[in-house]
């Protein structure tokens, strides 16, 4: 049978993240890098898989529409107007990247009608392809995953960033004296985790769609459940890099029950 239309661009993403992956470590703690007017890191090798992933993605489907951190020009939010539309952060991780630290990700993901379809993800650390969606299993290094689904404990690991606001400092406490804490340094690695079971729950305050994106379409597809604590963002009617920031929690059912008791939301 022919490949129907979400088939297709699931293959074109998997061969253009691939082909980024020798130029992201050829370059690795190479890159200089510097600040951009948000206050957040930027390399030149960033710019490079932004341009040449959308150049890829573009020229075998041009009626998409293609979003990226570093491109997409956006004094004012773009309208999401085509069925298909691609959410790329083209290096999550750049301040790892660039200091030689291997915990950073290509994430781009496959949007249908403003909801994540499917996610595929270049894990540097690991030198493995991540991917999957709804319906279509989610896979590492090819072989088919699902997240943990043992019950919350002590021993859980949870992934978790230090809060930008001094506001969410009693959540960070709170979370230290109940679990294990891991901060990789990269948010798309931290939900990608849960889903093949690495991690057994995220806790997070401080992300854009782009740093997301691709891993929100592999989590209920493995069995885990994202629960966003200020309005979810799908689907996605506009793109800006101006927009707010998503908060969560991530996990197995059991393991979100626990983790909105702990921080107490």
């Amino acid at each position: 049978m022919p490949f129907s239309e979400v088939e297709k661009r699931i293959k074109a993403a998997k061969v253009a993240v691939m082909a980024e992956t020798e130029l992201m470590h050829r370059e690795f703690g190479h890159a200089r890098a510097v600040i951009k007017y948000d206050g957040t890191k930027v390399t030149p090798i960033d710019i490079a898989i932004s341009e040449h992933i959308q150049a890829t993605i573009l020229a075998e489907f041009p009626q998409d529409q293609f979003f990226s951190e570093e491109l997409t020009p956006t004094d004012v939010p773009v309208p999401v107007v085509s069925r298909f539309c691609w959410v790329l952060d083209p290096i999550d991780g750049t301040n790892n990247y660039a200091s030689g630290i291997s915990h950073c990700a290509i994430s781009l993901a496959l949007l249908e009608r403003g909801v994540p379809v499917y996610g595929v993800i270049y894990d540097m650390a690991r030198r493995v392809l991540i991917h999957g969606g709804p319906g279509r299993g989610v896979w590492d290094e090819g072989k088919p995953v699902k997240a943990n689904a043992e019950p919350p404990s002590g021993h859980s690991l949870i992934g978790f960033h230090s809060p930008v606001e001094k506001i969410y400092a009693e959540e960070g406490k709170r979370l230290l004296e109940n679990f294990k804490i891991r901060g990789l340094g990269s948010s798309t690695l931290h939900l990608a985790y849960v889903a093949i079971g690495l991690l057994d729950g995220v806790v997070d305050h401080n992300n854009k769609i782009w740093d997301i994106a691709a891993a929100c379409a592999l989590l209920e597809e493995a069995g885990a459940e994202i629960h966003y604590l200020q309005g979810a963002p799908y689907p996605m009617k506009e793109f800006t890099l101006k927009s707010g920031r998503i908060q969560y929690v991530t996990g197995n059912k059991a393991m979100c029950a626990r983790l909105h008791e702990v921080i107490g939301r």
